[in-house]
């Protein structure tokens, strides 16, 4: 079955690459690269609709549950990693589930992928339930382990999206809604650590992305939901607060301080002259959003 998959069959680009200097190799992969985005482009809809998705999960107080093997589980997991930092979203919130457990985001873990009943494990022990949005990821289309987890959760009520690189796959019949960019042949012939996995990882960034701007974790393209937690994110705060308020550095740095690092709380404290306390309960009324709270006093 997988000599008919797109993703094993052979590129007819790369075929001598052997032979190929390395600047013809870099050349040779840039130029496949330069295709993934379109092949992204032609699923803006689904994607679009699987945001939206997640978004209203986020209002409800469900999560964003990624499962995948190998590179699809790594990807999934780093993205889910990434949420906290940049949006100042629960650890939980977003969460990476990868076939084999966490040894296997640095070693390999022979057969993991292959068991469907350790996709349902892991989701019981997650608590996955009717709130959630589960996507599953397996550029193949065809791993045991993300089909069990797409079956479960739809029976637990919770919306399934799957992401594939291949149009023939066995996710669409267990999902809600499939995200299917097809890459094409990899320069390697069956390593869809590449175009597969740059594929993958844009998908992911326009998920959470797209979910956190939707429930009010920017300002325009300004991350003002970030969580100053070391000294880049500090500084990043404070010039976001000067931007907002052109206050004084070192003004800046005793509102964020005294706002406990919660860079919108401070905006708002400075933007509506209020205490701390009375800008995160004009958050809180606002549903998370900055742009209201501060039309509103317009």
């Amino acid at each position: 079955m997988l000599e008919h998959l797109t993703t094993e069959q052979r590129n007819p680009a790369s075929d001598k690459i052997d032979a190929m200097s390395s600047l013809e190799i870099v050349q040779l992969m840039n130029a496949e690269d330069a295709g993934v985005a379109a092949a992204v482009a032609k699923e803006s809809e689904t994607i679009a609709a699987a945001v939206d998705l997640i978004a209203e999960a986020f209002r409800r107080g469900g999560r964003l549950v990624y499962i995948g093997a190998g590179t699809s589980g790594r990807l999934g997991v780093l993205d889910a990693s990434e949420c906290p930092p940049t949006f100042n979203s629960p650890p939980e919130q977003v969460v990476g589930l990868i076939a084999g457990g966490r040894t296997a985001l640095t070693n390999a873990v022979e057969g993991a992928e292959d068991h469907p009943e350790f996709a349902i494990a892991d989701l019981q022990e997650l608590g996955l339930s009717q709130d959630d949005v589960l996507v599953g990821i397996a550029t193949s289309g065809r791993t045991p382990y993300v089909i069990a987890a797409l079956q479960y959760a739809r029976e637990q009520g919770a919306a399934a999206i799957a992401f594939t690189c291949n149009q023939e796959n066995q996710l669409a019949d267990v999902a809600d809604l499939t995200i299917c960019p097809v890459v094409g042949p990899e320069v390697v012939t069956g390593s869809t650590r590449l175009k597969a996995g740059t594929a993958t990882k844009m998908v992911l960034n326009m998920l959470t992305t797209g979910a956190m701007v939707r429930i009010g974790k920017t300002y325009g393209n300004l991350m003002v939901d970030l969580r100053a937690t070391n000294k880049k994110l500090i500084d990043r705060s404070i010039r976001i607060l000067i931007a907002f308020t052109d206050l004084p550095r070192d003004e800046a740095e005793t509102v964020l301080e005294a706002c406990h690092g919660e860079l919108k709380t401070a905006i708002v404290s400075v933007k509506r002259n209020v205490s701390p306390e009375r800008a995160e309960e004009l958050l809180k009324q606002a549903g998370g959003h900055l742009r209201r709270v501060l039309d509103a006093a317009e």
